[in-house]
Order: structure tokens, then sequence, then C-alpha cells
């Protein structure tokens, strides 16, 4: 065994033949772990309903293996010696190699979980939105996760991560104050995808602007107005202003004035009130919640003044035009006179 003993750079035969066994080993073990994942645990993932385990073996045999390899590696560097500054360096490069592998495995279950998250609400929904923003919150976690493990790897290796970061932080203050309106836009779409304020489809009034949503983007939102032109309105609008969404309304007010004319007995006035309230009542596009009354004695006529709600299934036109032809038939049908503008002249002599 004096072969064993004998020294090559700096360091026993022995040792090296310690490390390159841990070197070989951590090889295999990564050749194990990767055909276990990919064959045995595959097959038992593959019999249960959920394709959430199938997605994570996948994403993590590959860092596995090659994490398994690395370790091997530094287990053996560790019996060899080749000086304080090298063995300082071979140690933060082995630390900063783990943690960029355990970012790169967290990166891929992330980018995974996000995935298939979106994946499952995007067949629950209809919404164009979902589709814009799955890759960029899939892009977003794993740039996230893999900042935070470069952060986390730089540390490891000895670097003042917070001296940096601030000398970084400069430069993305002035890059954020160009981009306000560009993020502001994006987390305005995000508000109105988590908030649902309003869906394709819904008729809206923001921003002075009436319309039908046609389509709701990352960015901006497209609202087809009420006079047939498409406005684009940037996503932030609808975070800073009031957003009306008329089609959530469950019903719609409508205000019914009637004159009459001042020969009209209290008798008759009483008819007319009667009409009305049958008239609204019995139609289908209304609800049963009518106020009714004899509301001032006008300038040149009688008052009559009505309140009723339109329901959200009927036409918000044609109901109130229903109504207003039947108050006209029935009220000429009952001898009922609406009164207009008159004005009365006296005219006086001279005196003799």
């Amino acid at each position: 065994m004096e072969f064993l003993e004998q020294v090559f750079l700096g360091n026993l035969l022995s040792d090296w033949a310690i490390a390159l066994a841990w070197a070989f080993g951590g090889v295999v073990f990564g050749k194990l772990i990767f055909r276990w994942i990919s064959n045995r645990m595959r097959r038992v993932a593959a019999k249960t309903a959920s394709d959430l385990d199938d997605l994570i073996l996948e994403r993590i045999e590959g860092p596995l293996a090659l994490g398994a390899v690395l370790l091997g590696f530094w287990l053996g560097y560790g019996h060899l010696h080749f000086g304080e500054q090298v063995d300082q360096f071979m140690d933060n490069a082995f630390s900063v190699s783990i943690a960029l592998v355990l970012t790169w495995m967290f990166a891929r279950l992330t980018d995974s979980l996000v995935g298939s998250t979106l994946t499952k609400r995007g067949e629950k929904s209809d919404s164009s939105m979902l589709a814009q923003m799955a890759p960029i919150l899939r892009k977003t976690s794993r740039s996230t996760v893999w900042v935070l493990g470069i952060i986390m790897a730089m540390t490891n290796a000895g670097y003042d991560v917070a001296a940096l970061l601030a000398g970084v932080g400069i430069g993305g203050l002035a890059l954020g104050l160009a981009a306000k309106d560009f993020v502001g836009n994006i987390f305005g779409g995000i508000t109105v995808f988590i908030d649902k304020p309003f869906v394709v489809g819904d008729r809206v009034q923001v921003a002075g602007v009436d319309g039908i949503v046609a389509e709701i983007g990352i960015r901006s939102t497209r609202v087809n107005t009420l006079a047939g032109r498409m406005v684009t309105i940037p996503n932030h609008k609808f975070t800073d202003s009031v957003v009306e969404n008329v089609t959530a309304e469950p019903t719609r007010k409508v205000r019914l004035e009637l004159g009459l004319t001042y020969d009209t007995t209290p008798e008759r006035m009483e008819e007319a009130l009667a009409i009305v309230r049958r008239i609204v009542e019995k139609h289908i596009g209304t609800k049963n919640d009518t106020i009714i009354w004899f509301s001032a004695f006008g300038d040149f006529s009688l008052k009559i003044s009505a309140i009723y709600y339109v329901r959200k299934e009927a036409d918000v036109c044609l109901t109130p035009g229903a109504v207003n032809i039947e108050v006209l038939r029935q009220f000429k049908e009952a001898g009922l006179d609406f009164a207009f503008p008159t004005q009365t002249l006296i005219h006086q002599g001279r005196p003799e």
C-alpha cells in the first residue's frame, strides 16, 4: 500500500482515490435518482387522478440528479487540499452551484404550479384576459425565484448583496418612474381580473365613456360605445375612476309624469291614478314596487307622478314605451284629457 502513500499535487493518492470515489458515487447516485423518478415514480403518479404530481416529478428529476452529482464532487473535494485560497474558492463555487441548482428546481416547480393553476382557471373562465396574463404571471413568478436564488448564491459566495442592491436601486427607481404608466396599467388589469367589476358584454360607464365591454386586455380594455365607436381605455383608469356597471343593476328606475286638465274632478283623478297603477303593475316587464301619486297643481295641469322599475331581463326602452301607449289608450277610453299649455286673455274695454 506504499503506492497510496505517494503524494500527487500536494495530496496523498489515497485521498485522491477517496475523492474520486465520492465523485463517481455522486454520478452513479444521480443517475439512479433520475431513473427511479423517470420510471418507477412516474408510473405511480400516472395512476392518480391529478396531473400535478406528474408535473412535479417531471420538473424535479433533472435538478435532483444534478444536485446529487454536485454533492458527490463536494464531499470528494473535502478530502483534498490545495491551499487556503483555492480551498475557499472551491467551497464558494460549490455553495453557489448548490444554491443555483436549488433555485433551478424551485423555479421549475413554481412555473409548473402557476401554469397548472392558470390552465384550470382558464378552463372554467371564458375571459381572454386570463390567456394574456398566464405567460406574464409564469415568467414573473419564475423570474422572482431566480432573483432570490441568485441573491442567496451571491451571499454564499461572500458578496455584499445589500450594497449591490443599493446601487441597482437608483437605476431601478429611474426605470420605475419611466414605466409608471405601464406598470399602473398592468396592475389595473390584474385588479379587473381579480375583482371582476365587469366582464365582456357588460355595459359600463367610466371616465365619460358609456358602452359595451368588447375585450379585456392586460394593459387596456376596449369598449364599444353606444354611438358604435371602439374606445380603448387604459386599465389604470379602472383603479383611478368610479366604474358604473349598468348591466349589473337589478332594475332600471323609470319616472312617469302626466298632466290632466283642471276640470278633472277628484273622483276622475282617483280613477286616473288607479288606471296608471293597474297598467304598470300588470306589465310583465315591471316589478311590483310602484309609487303613484297626485303630485302637484301645475301652472296649467293637475300633475300625476309615477315611479316604477323595469326588470333586468326586460327591455329598458320597449317596456316604458309599452306602458306609455297603454296609458294613452286607456285615458282616451275613459275620457280623461291631457292638459297642454294654455293662456287666457281677458279683454277689458275703455270706460265711457
